[in-house]
């Protein structure tokens, strides 16, 4: 155990100088080698199409149902009720949107099957408009905690879990997995990988999303992923321009102020982006937070000229395409009304104006605003053209279909899966080891209890968490029992649990984000109370040990998906060593400005 003296500030500028100046230089270099395509006929597109047409293509928008076509009646309600039309083939033909964003939520993401057929319906869609334009489709999928492509899909860990591996090969083979996946149902565009470094430990919105609290140890990985991608032949967009990593206030909710100076900006948030444009990052999205030392208006970066453009475009040298954070947020909502909202991100910088509330309230407020002449025609016939440009570029003009083929070809295949899950195992990370309790084996520890919290699954075809657990040891020759006591656990299931812990050889206890006040800290405390050898592992932030003594070893995860889940069976029956370290500093309860393990700790078997 570390107790090292570090505050959350010292933080901010003790790592990350030389990141700093290691990617301004090589940003620099990239920027200005950069060779310029022909846009003529991308010229010649953009002066056919109608004046709505334009401002279509503008906007990315959600879209209810499996179909582009025929989507469910319930889905097609949805649509009529948000949209004023029953499908996404519809909503191209009234709005000539230029992208349409897959979430679970909407019905979008049944199947790799179905993925593509609905992705192939809606290419079909743009390009039987008067100016055929095929669309930009595109999603979250981070992985880890945050995805939208599930199983049979291939499941990544997440990004602090990769940041826990520290193996920038490791990021990159993900990532060109992730994306040949994505490519293959016909997404093309995908909202990662997250440049946030996260030196908040209260950060409610990013956490386990980032690489890390390292700004050079974050900007490598983002690189390294952002090739990946590029590699697959999907766009990676880097989020959230210009850093979200220290606030306490959930963008979608609330408006979050960083606080901090330009200095540390240039130190801490901005390495992970100028490594993005080195690496030939080709989407970079906004953050709904205000940022008072880069621009004092208090005006959300996403509507910040001083922002996007004076800092990312003029200072950075960056000319891909900004795309904002969803518009439907409450951080960009609360200062100016729905209608304002997409003209003065426009007139900030933006490209791509994503999932507004009212796409109608939206689309007519850019309408007015450019026969008003608030914005003009050359300046969104400028956010076209880089759009049309990553279009071309992603082979949307030459093929916008796929294959059923292709997708039987790559998508959750046994070698992808086996890549998984040896990227996993390398980034479950040990923390306590009292008297070398891990790893456990069979003869000496082979009746096992798993509870713990049992929280959903981001696709909806993981988990649940226990049981994903209980059948993990199972199949590594361990008998156990699953019992779920959920994130806030009840004084009747902390009974249940502890009753049957008496007959167990040693209990697993899954903990998520576990706070100062939280019954899962009396769930611990009780199971080890009974003697029974307690292994305390923190399926979500690596911060719930500062909350937890006693306990006999504990473990980091980063997420509570199956491939991570596996991996920490695995890490502790013995079949595989801790290899993960720290990518953020664990900080103590009583005292946060004191460390209790470092960036970089991290037990082994040796």
């Amino acid at each position: 155990m570390h107790d090292r003296s570090l505050s959350r500030r010292t933080l901010l500028t003790a790592t990350a100088a030389t990141a700093a100046s290691a990617t301004t230089a090589l940003a620099a270099s990239t920027v200005a080698a950069a060779p310029t395509r022909p846009t003529y006929h991308l010229k010649r597109l953009i002066a056919r199409m109608s004046l709505e047409e334009k401002i279509g293509q503008l906007f990315v928008m959600r879209v209810y149902g499996h179909s582009a076509t025929a989507p469910d009646q319930a889905d097609i309600e949805l649509n009529i009720a948000e949209m004023g039309v029953r499908s996404a083939a519809e909503l191209v033909a009234k709005y000539h949107v230029g992208g349409i964003i897959y979430f679970i939520w909407a019905d979008n993401t049944r199947d790799p099957h179905q993925i593509a057929d609905l992705s192939n319906g809606i290419q079909r869609a743009g390009l039987a408009q008067p100016t055929p334009v095929p669309l930009l489709i595109s999603t979250d999928q981070e992985h880890g905690i945050v995805a939208r492509v599930g199983k049979p899909a291939t499941l990544m860990p997440g990004a602090m879990a990769l940041g826990a591996g520290g193996s920038r090969s490791a990021a990159r083979t993900a990532a060109q997995i992730a994306g040949a996946e994505l490519a293959a149902v016909g997404i093309v565009q995908n909202y990662a990988p997250v440049a946030d470094v996260n030196i908040n430990p209260a950060n409610p919105v990013i956490g386990v999303r980032s690489f890390g609290a390292d700004p050079r140890a974050v900007a490598g990985l983002v690189a390294a992923q952002v090739r990946g991608y590029r590699s697959s032949g999907i766009a990676a967009t880097s989020k959230h321009f210009p850093g979200h990593g220290d606030t306490t206030v959930d963008s979608h909710t609330g408006i979050p102020v960083i606080t901090h100076t330009r200095a540390q900006w240039e130190e801490t948030d901005a390495p992970p982006f100028r490594a993005a444009i080195a690496a030939g990052i080709d989407s970079i999205m906004t953050a709904h937070i205000q940022f008072p030392a880069l621009d004092p208006s208090n005006d959300p970066a996403t509507l910040s000229r001083p922002i996007l453009t004076g800092i990312l475009r003029e200072e950075l040298g960056y000319d891909g395409v900004v795309v904002t954070d969803a518009l439907n947020m409450q951080g960009v909502r609360d200062k100016y009304g729905d209608h304002r909202v997409p003209v003065l991100a426009l007139a900030a910088g933006v490209d791509q104006l994503l999932n507004p509330p009212d796409l109608a309230v939206a689309w007519n407020g850019v309408l007015s605003a450019v026969k008003s002449g608030e914005i003009s025609v050359a300046r969104i016939e400028e956010s076209i053209l880089r759009i049309l440009l990553l279009k071309e570029k992603l082979g949307l003009f030459r093929q916008p279909f796929v294959s059923h083929r292709e997708v039987d070809r790559t998508v959750g295949t046994r070698a992808h899966l086996a890549a998984a899950d040896r990227i996993a195992e390398r980034t479950t990370t040990l923390l306590v080891n009292e008297g070398g309790l891990l790893p456990l084996s069979g003869r000496g520890h082979g009746n096992l209890l798993i509870v713990g919290a049992d929280p959903a699954s981001p696709t909806g075809t993981t988990g649940p968490p226990t049981t994903v657990l209980a059948n993990s040891f199972t199949e590594l020759g361990f008998s156990a029992t699953a019992l779920s006591t959920g994130i806030t656990p009840t004084a009747a299931r902390i009974d249940e649990a502890v009753a049957v812990a008496g007959g167990k050889d040693a209990v697993i206890v899954g903990t998520y984000n576990v706070s100062a006040t939280s019954s899962q800290r009396t769930l611990v405390a009780r199971l080890i109370a009974t003697g029974v050898p307690v292994v305390v592992l923190a399926i979500r932030n690596p911060y719930d040990i500062a909350q937890l003594g006693g306990a006999r070893a504990a473990l980091a995860a980063y997420s509570w998906t199956d491939v991570e889940l596996r991996a920490a069976a695995r890490v502790i029956a013995g079949r595989a060593d801790p290899g993960g370290r720290l990518p953020v500093p664990v900080q103590r309860a009583d005292d946060p400005s004191r460390v209790l393990y470092p960036i970089g700790y991290g037990l082994t078997y040796d």
